[in-house]
């Protein structure tokens, strides 16, 4: 788990800027370099969480981008893990079964702590299509690796689809319409962190 965090790290830090371009467009501009701070200070906690259980290593990363990461993406993606987390808890590896339900927790997680659902151009509309299309391989009985792609595929797909919708949760709502046309950042960090885990898994 630590070194596909670690992977994890080292890809918003090689797409920060791309993914602070894509806020400057919507929102606050500060995405990508929140994010990067976040992961950083995860980064630094690795080397301590390396012998601890994955529900531990999970529930610290979740603390630790809860009090490093500003604007709203802190708070979402901190509980996202810590849900996780907690689904999987005392896990010293995960398999299909133990990744659905820490997936399952960590969307539960960004719904409750966001007040939002798909739908509405956020990281949801990644997340949403890629938890369906990872249970549908995971359930049939497919290798994690294989779900895992499934999943970053649909990410993929669904980051690409909140270009044609209009924002109505975040600092983007607040241009109405003239959102269309550019992608949710949230949703673009949510397929990286995805087709992180794909590849590392």
């Amino acid at each position: 788990m630590c070194t596909i965090l670690k992977q994890m790290a080292l890809q918003i830090q090689v797409h920060k800027d791309e993914l602070t371009e894509l806020d400057n467009a919507i929102g606050d501009g500060d995405h990508g370099i929140n994010l990067a701070r976040g992961f950083g200070a995860v980064q630094e906690k690795l080397p301590e969480l390396e012998s601890q259980d994955i529900g531990s290593i999970l529930k610290t990363v979740g603390m630790t981008l809860v009090s490093t990461v500003g604007g709203a993406s802190g708070p979402l993606y901190g509980t996202a893990f810590m849900k996780a987390g907690a689904a999987c808890k005392g896990l010293q590896e995960l398999d299909a079964e133990s990744f659905l339900k820490a997936f399952e927790a960590a969307i539960g997680g960004i719904k409750m702590r966001g007040k939002s659902d798909e739908g509405e151009k956020t990281m949801l509309d990644a997340l949403g299509p890629a938890f369906r299309a990872y249970a549908e391989k995971a359930e049939a009985g497919l290798p994690l690796k294989t779900a895992l792609e499934a999943a970053a595929i649909a990410a993929e797909n669904g980051l690409a689809h909140t270009s044609e919708i209009i924002a109505t949760k975040g600092r983007a709502s607040y241009l109405g319409e003239r959102s269309l046309g550019h992608v949710d950042p949230g949703a673009a960090s949510s397929a990286l962190m995805l087709k992180v885990l794909a590849e590392n898994a």
